[in-house]
């Protein structure tokens, strides 16, 4: 077996390769299995531990300890959104709920408009054909989503909207609805047990809890990686490093990893742009409480979405909708509530709804640095900001209403928002009390299960970090290949847009091996 494991590596590694990936996830895996397929030799560096699905033992305090960034405590530097993001081999494939969109051709058409992109539509189509073969990615049939989505589906038919079905990466899939927390039956094809082993049947290496700490260049040229080895139990070096040299590097990191090993190595940001047009889907969630049992824990997490809000008139930021299941300690931690009015909502959660309003940032044309930006903390580790603008206080609000007026519609008795002091909404008349509260920082709980950008992709290098074909723009030898590289957010989840244009970019970085 190719994949080793801090625990296993007793002394410091020096190695050598012609393609050395920081980071396993939906980027990385991909270019790791075509660059390995081409005969290519391949070493992968990844911060996470590699885990099975053995290990994946549904337990909510186990596996956001063991599966996410921080633990799952990651989040902005004010505390007010909080970032889900995972950190495994496998990247966040191993912990999403499986929804697959490929890239909206509005989008790339904007990116293409504005930022000088040139990868089409047309362009990434047979790459997509081949990624979805190879990971079952399949509509949902109707009889399949369990009754928290059939809310969406439900509320948003009766007003006139138009839910669709998604698409999602499974294969024989028991509806365990735990796939935030791993596939304890290996039914979601993440990257963990597809193209990673893929690789390793390639001949790539992989070597789990090893944190690339910086990149060092000579001229035009990356000339090394610099690695540690973590102690898996406590997440802390051990003393024992890791130094590749290779040919070729990618940076695969996520889109705040990625932008902080720049930064952290003080290379690549001569134009000041690393870590900047960073973007999050800011999430406005709508708790709602029915007569009969929901069971929000049970069945396919996302099954429906819609997209009636997705593009807005007179410069709103737009959004879409989906819904999100509930878990006792994630829907504790997530509650506002305290004491007694905790525990009752607690006890309702069986018959509870979660949806979710997700804001499209990116596409105000008036701020080159929408969003947020990734920084240093002192320890070198990322910090993250986010501007609350007008535009996404105004998502917020419209977005939660929205919910609202869908669970209602579903026959919801009682829906509550996430305010440090909840608006409880019964019927339509109390929507005015939801549309006059304050949305602004801190006041609502706002999430993110998206990262994009930091690394944007363009051809002005005054304003992007790499080119169109995402070689970065100071190094003849350097790929950025993950979420960061999305000039915008994509207005849909991510993993099926960094599947394309990571099997499209792989075909420019073998050539440059």
């Amino acid at each position: 077996m190719s994949i080793f494991k801090g625990a296993e590596i007793t002394a410091d590694q020096n190695l050598e390769c012609d393609v050395c990936i920081i980071g396993s996830g939906a980027g990385g895996a991909h270019v790791a299995e075509r660059l390995s397929a081409a005969g290519k030799s391949v070493i992968v560096l990844e911060e996470g531990g590699h885990h099975t699905s053995d290990e994946f033992n549904l337990s909510e305090p186990d596996m956001f300890y063991m599966l996410y960034q921080e633990h799952a405590n990651r989040a902005t530097s004010d505390l007010s959104i909080a970032i889900l993001q995972g950190r495994a081999v496998g990247g966040t494939t191993v912990v999403n709920w499986t929804t697959s969109f490929r890239t909206p051709e509005h989008v790339m058409a904007y990116w293409a408009e504005h930022f000088g992109t040139e990868v089409t539509h047309e362009m990434l189509t047979p790459h997509w054909e081949r990624v979805e073969q190879r990971l079952n990615i399949r509509e949902v049939p109707l009889d399949f989503m369990n009754r928290n989505n059939k809310v969406l589906w439900d509320g948003a038919t009766k007003l006139g909207w138009h839910p669709t079905l998604l698409r999602r990466n499974v294969k024989d899939c028991a509806s365990l609805g735990y796939c935030g927390m791993g596939c304890a039956i290996d039914a979601k094809q993440s990257m963990l047990i597809t193209m990673l082993p893929d690789a390793v049947k390639n001949g790539a290496k992989i070597y789990a809890d090893c944190r690339a700490v910086t990149i060092e260049a000579d001229g035009r040229r990356i000339s090394k990686v610099n690695g540690v080895i973590l102690d898996p139990v406590t997440g802390q070096p051990n003393g024992r490093t890791v130094t590749v040299r290779a040919k070729v590097a990618v940076l695969s990191g996520g889109a705040i990893n990625s932008p902080a090993l720049l930064l952290r190595s003080k290379i690549g940001n001569r134009n000041q742009r690393v870590g900047k047009r960073t973007f999050l889907h800011p999430v406005v969630a709508s708790i709602s409480e029915f007569t009969d049992p929901i069971e929000p824990f049970y069945g396919a997490p996302q099954s429906v979405a819609c997209h009636e809000f997705e593009r807005r008139e007179d410069g709103k930021m737009g959004y879409f909708m989906e819904a999100a299941p509930l878990f006792p300690m994630f829907s504790g931690a997530a509650s506002s509530e305290m004491g007694e009015e905790l525990g009752t909502a607690m006890k309702a959660l069986y018959r509870s709804n979660a949806l979710a309003a997700i804001g499209i940032d990116g596409f105000d044309p008036k701020d080159l640095d929408e969003g947020g930006m990734v920084s240093l903390k002192p320890s070198g580790m990322p910090k993250v900001d986010y501007k609350w603008t007008p535009r996404m206080i105004e998502m917020l609000r419209d977005g939660n209403v929205n919910l609202a007026r869908i669970q209602l519609a579903a026959g919801a008795e009682r829906v509550r928002s996430l305010h440090t002091r909840p608006v409880v909404v019964k019927s339509e008349k109390d929507l005015a009390a939801l549309e006059s509260a304050d949305f602004g920082r801190l006041r609502v709980k706002c999430f993110t299960a998206h990262q994009m950008g930091g690394c944007i992709m363009g051809k002005d290098p005054k304003v992007s970090v790499v080119d169109p074909k995402l070689k970065h723009h100071e190094f003849d030898n350097l790929f950025v290949v993950d979420g960061s590289i999305f000039p915008t957010s994509l207005g849909v989840n991510p993993q099926l847009s960094i599947y394309g244009h990571a099997s499209w970019a792989s075909e420019t970085i073998k050539a440059a091996v």
